[in-house]
């Protein structure tokens, strides 16, 4: 009997990094879907309302790039006629506790730091810094977005995003995600190239032909899940509060219905261009979001 074998990562900025080997055979893919899954609430605040993202843009971007993760952003709360949505998608976040009021994201300031300011190899505390650009102020999540020839620590290794809060006072939500198109877009834009473990299986075409900032734009959704619904530690996830999975790395691989490791399921495909999606957002763009576990369900939710 062949094993499939795909590497899986949790990606968390503040606490040690959660490995899981999901190995099964074609015929026990099925079943692997059908666990319990289970992300426990833990009792602490979640973000609601109005949340301001501030983007700090760190490295050089192309305008094309910004605009594909900008209106993603702006698609989130943007009711479309065209379904399945982006926006379809970010209203799971209002069926975990206290969803009656949702979280709506709208785009604030922006940061321009195309000269590398803190150089090209950025250390966890780079990112602190970074993000504190965009402000102390609790409605907010200040995310860093760095370039593909910047390196930060633990980045391709085994993270490809992450998620944390400073303390004290000022205390404030941020995020980091980095372009892995150059370093690995094997680990970190799957499935738009091939998987740097298990089968090589063709890859995707990417909705907005960016192999790099569409894999960003999957691991930027990761990232925002999980800091709304576990913004400060306290919140839901599963496992140990070292290791925690939240919302959307709790069904890693998984885009389409009936995904297994290596495989992302069944997705929409553009008749023109080839690209693969499962939900569109504002001024046109395509995107493939992965799945947010449903507390209502307590399995993982596709949008196809």
């Amino acid at each position: 009997m062949a094993l499939t074998c795909l590497f899986a990562t949790r990606n968390s900025m503040f606490l040690p990094l959660f490995f899981l080997l999901l190995c099964t055979s074609s015929s026990m893919a099925a079943l692997v879907q059908e666990q319990p899954l289970v992300l426990k609430y833990h009792n602490g605040a979640l973000l609601k309302g109005t949340i301001t993202v501030n983007l700090i843009w760190y490295g050089k971007f192309t305008p094309i790039q910004r605009s594909i993760i900008v209106d993603f952003l702006q698609s989130l709360n943007s009711p479309l006629p065209h379904q399945p949505s982006v926006s379809s998608w970010w209203k799971t976040t209002e069926k975990y506790k206290g969803g009656a009021r949702s979280s709506t994201l709208v785009v604030g300031k922006q940061f321009l730091d195309e000269n590398y300011s803190l150089g090209k190899s950025l250390k966890n505390s780079h990112i602190v810094y970074l993000a504190a650009k965009g402000g102390h102020s609790s409605g907010a999540v200040n995310v860093v977005l760095t370039a593909k020839d910047v390196a930060v620590d633990g980045f391709c290794m085994n993270r490809c995003g992450s998620h944390g809060s400073t303390r004290g006072v000022n205390r404030f939500a941020y995020a980091w995600v980095g372009n892995s198109e150059t370093e690995c877009p094997g680990y970190c834009a799957w499935p738009f190239h091939q998987p740097l473990y298990g089968p090589q299986t063709p890859p995707l075409v990417a909705p907005n032909g960016d192999v790099g900032v569409d894999g960003m734009v999957i691991n930027i959704a990761a990232v925002l899940a999980g800091t709304v619904t576990n913004p400060f530690n306290n919140g839901y996830f599963q496992g140990p509060a070292t290791a925690p999975l939240e919302a959307v790395t709790a069904c890693t691989g998984v885009f389409g219905s009936g995904a297994y490791p290596g495989y992302a399921g069944s997705v929409l495909t553009d008749k023109t261009t080839g690209a693969s999606y499962n939900a569109h957002g504002v001024n046109g763009r395509k995107y493939l979001l992965p799945a947010m576990w449903d507390p209502q369900t307590s399995k993982c939710s596709t949008l196809v």
